[in-house]
């Protein structure tokens, strides 16, 4: 592997022994390349890389993506992305000791499409994900099929656990798994003599049923594996901005009719506690995520976004607070609308 001094850093310059480093938060890059949804046009690829740099800088080494990011023609757009950015980083910082290529991790999730039936079909995923990133330090299951089709999702794993076994990955995790089920699926990882790195579940004051009721974190921490948190800001309600009726359009503004008139006592308390910090709603909410033990991974399409996510870093909300946004969430009569694939 070339030094940094010698010649650019490329994503794929990485030591395959090293362990994974998690950080206190990571990124979400659902939205790079996602037009439904986020709007996105290729006029933002550089203020993405700006994003992208910021968050290295500031220690957020975590950036999740996953095979099906990226709408219409624009599949796979989010990993493109991504790897591109990466190269482009290393490629300017170069000469920066600080630059360390093994604290990164590029984490990606290969989808269990209908089509994908056998383990070397979850192989030729992981090499094409690879060809877009770069490389692969974290690869997960985007989702377990136990629900629907639950024949299929023993190939699925042991293909996930190959790519790591033949040296193409760093880290194997999964997303959308409950306990019950978790504690099932680590049994066939260790039959293998691979560990579980990571579990990645919908999580958030306005979604916190995968801990609540099915119990990832207890059985995240007694196995060793990382609780990350998707959608922590809850598709950007729990950030303030959308109260009064000033809803955004399509699906957010569904759900904003739908679940924030009953949350106005949540996102009080949450504004009260960010007035009294000198924080924002959005870096007291993943603050709890993390006063709860969970890596949040909220997205960010702009600077000024991924500023405002930073500050969440560096402090902590104290035990009382944690408990007054505890007790509140309880009592929200709608929350977010779980996941159809997440099992118990």
């Amino acid at each position: 592997m070339p030094s940094q001094t010698d010649a650019p850093i490329d994503p794929a310059d990485r030591d395959d022994r090293a362990p994974l480093v998690f950080p206190a938060m990571g990124c979400g890059t659902w939205a790079w390349g996602n037009r439904l949804l986020w709007n996105y046009d290729e006029s933002m690829d550089a203020e993405l890389q700006r994003v992208f740099d910021r968050c290295v800088a500031a220690g957020v080494t975590l950036f999740d993506t996953g095979d099906s990011y990226g709408t219409g023609k624009l599949s796979g757009r989010s990993e493109s992305l991504l790897g591109q950015f990466a190269r482009e980083y290393y490629a300017k910082n170069a000469s920066n000791p600080d630059a360390d290529r093994n604290r990164l991790c590029l984490a990606t999730k290969l989808a269990p499409f209908p089509w994908r039936l056998t383990r070397g079909a979850m192989v030729t995923a992981g090499k094409a994900s690879i060809e877009r990133l770069g490389a692969i330090d974290l690869v997960q299951l985007h989702w377990s099929t136990a629900n629907y089709f639950p024949w299929q999702e023993g190939a699925l794993l042991d293909g996930l656990m190959d790519l790591f076994d033949r040296g193409l990955v760093r880290g194997v995790g999964l997303s959308n798994f409950g306990g019950k089920r978790l504690r099932k699926v680590h049994q066939r990882f260790a039959d293998r003599g691979i560990a579980i790195a990571s579990l990645q579940v919908q999580y958030s004051l306005l979604s916190t049923a995968p801990v609540t009721e099915l119990g990832v974190k207890e059985v995240c921490d007694e196995l060793g594996i990382k609780l990350i948190a998707y959608s922590p800001l809850a598709l950007g309600l729990l950030t303030g901005k959308y109260r009064d009726d000033q809803y955004p359009g399509g699906l957010r503004g569904f759900l904003c009719r739908q679940i924030l008139p009953g949350a106005k006592p949540l996102l009080d308390c949450v504004e009260a506690i960010a007035t009294e910090r000198g924080k924002t709603m959005a870096q007291v909410a993943l603050n709890w995520c993390m006063a709860k033990g969970a890596i949040p991974i909220p997205g960010a399409k702009t600077l000024a976004q991924a500023e405002q996510n930073i500050g969440a870093l560096g402090w902590s909300l104290d035990g009382g607070e944690v408990e007054a946004l505890d007790t509140t969430a309880a009592r929200v009569p709608k929350t977010m609308v779980q996941n159809n694939f997440q099992t118990r």
